[in-house]
């Protein structure tokens, strides 16, 4: 079962999940970082350009905190695009004396998701300027209007992605994008509507480009 709560941490989501019995899980992009607890180690997920598929043995439990776009950085002390479609230990970020430290605090601690927190509150920052550009692109504004907007030429704002979400403004707008198409499809929408409301040129731009990015057809996502 998966879950999310509320951390009262601007930037970051708290989520847990556990399985009664084996299951492969699919993680569709999002511009996002993860700070994760499983199977007593501390783990970082990076920015995905396309969906992963995890397999998780029964009862091993997670907990995580998910890092909206261009927040995670700040926490990980590292440019998004190092970690781009990667899992690693954070111990090939962070010391190893730091990292034992902390696991040993998070795994002893009766709520593994505060001891998350405890971890992520005095680093997280959260900035003025990559908040508006994710909110500009979510809207579906072009690259250039993006840019003019917050003060950038395309090139800076290119540099600035690279570093805060893992990949450009493009890339990032696609999966923006993606996430609202299903969201909408999700609801009930029918696809034809799905690709007027979310910006796509017609309806097998919408399926090209959610097979592109979620590795499956848009039928499929509904279902599942």
């Amino acid at each position: 079962m998966y879950r999310e709560r509320a951390t009262g941490l601007a930037g970051a989501i708290a989520w847990s999940r556990v399985a009664d019995e084996p299951q492969t899980h699919r993680i569709l992009p999002d511009g996002c970082l993860d700070l994760i607890w499983a199977g007593g180690h501390l783990l970082v997920a990076g920015p995905d350009t396309v969906a992963q598929e995890v397999t998780s043995p029964a009862g091993l439990f997670y907990a995580g905190l998910r890092f909206m776009p261009g927040t995670g950085p700040s926490v990980f002390g590292v440019p998004a695009h190092e970690l781009r479609d990667s899992r690693v230990r954070l111990d090939q970020i962070w010391p190893q004396r730091l990292v034992d430290g902390l696991t040993a605090r998070v795994s002893e601690a009766p709520d593994r998701i505060e001891a998350l927190l405890e971890i992520a509150r005095p680093r997280i920052e959260v900035d003025p300027v990559t908040n508006a550009v994710v909110a500009g692109l979510r809207s579906g504004r072009p690259i250039s209007v993006v840019a003019h907007h917050v003060g950038l030429s395309e090139r800076q704002l290119l540099r600035r992605s690279l570093a805060a979400f893992g990949y450009g403004p493009k890339t990032l707008a696609r999966v923006l994008r993606m996430e609202r198409a299903l969201a909408l499809a999700t609801g009930g929408m029918p696809a034809a509507e799905v690709a007027a409301s979310a910006g796509y040129a017609d309806q097998a731009h919408l399926s090209r480009e959610v097979k592109a990015l979620a590795g499956v057809s848009l039928t499929r996502m509904r279902a599942s």
